[in-house]
């Protein structure tokens, strides 16, 4: 058995997002065709509690939409070229001892999460994107900001988001991880459910005063 977590967007106000944690049957394996059994493994568990038309954001999801809005897929626009979330996160850290390492904006997303420099560097102490410093806290709120931005940027992907009620991501493990597209993806929904995402998205204080209006974790 595993424990994943399902992110749902949240309307009471109280919350952004509720995050539940669903213990399922995990099939081992690395391959895709093994990774989608412990998906629908998942989903049917996610199911059972209630929670309907659940979308897996990866690269292993068996929906060309799921794959799609893969943080290694999904890009943002950043002084003019297209360049993936999981490119412009890693390439905006900067550590005790180095960073940002800006070269990562011209390597693939695989490339770019596997860079030694990430791992070698010292701890995380911020996050700067083309000159401006992000803060580490609120969690999660940078890598947010940019699937967010993302997002906006691909309208026809974003409108099928709202379809859904709820969000996984197979590969993520909260013991291991704090950044989640799923988790991402289920701000995107509540936001423009609550009619919030335009002012949240103007500017960086405006994006955080957003966020202090309702937990987004």
């Amino acid at each position: 058995m595993a424990d994943r977590p399902v992110f749902v967007p949240n309307k009471t106000k109280i919350a952004f997002i509720r995050e539940i944690p669903i213990e399922f049957k995990w099939v081992a394996g690395m391959s895709v065709s093994q990774k989608q059994k412990s998906i629908d493994s998942l989903h049917t568990a996610i199911q059972q509690r209630g929670i309907t038309k659940v979308l897996e954001i990866s690269s292993k999801s068996r929906t060309p939409l799921g794959v799609s809005l893969s943080a290694f897929n999904l890009t943002i626009p950043n002084n003019g070229r297209n360049l993936s979330v999981e490119v412009v996160f890693q390439a905006s850290k900067r550590f005790e001892r180095g960073g940002p390492y800006t070269d990562i904006l011209a390597m693939t997303s695989r490339e770019a999460k596997a860079d030694p420099r990430l791992r070698d560097s010292g701890a995380l102490v911020s996050f700067e994107l083309n000159g401006d410093p992000w803060p580490l806290t609120p969690m999660t709120a940078f890598y947010d900001w940019l699937y967010l931005h993302a997002l906006r940027a691909h309208p026809d992907l974003a409108t099928q988001l709202l379809e859904y009620g709820g969000f996984t991501d197979i590969e993520f493990n909260p013991e291991k991880s704090l950044n989640c597209q799923a988790r991402s993806a289920a701000l995107f929904v509540s936001l423009s459910k609550e009619g919030l995402l335009d002012a949240a998205m103007s500017n960086k204080q405006s994006y955080f005063q957003v966020l202090n209006s309702g937990v987004a974790a």
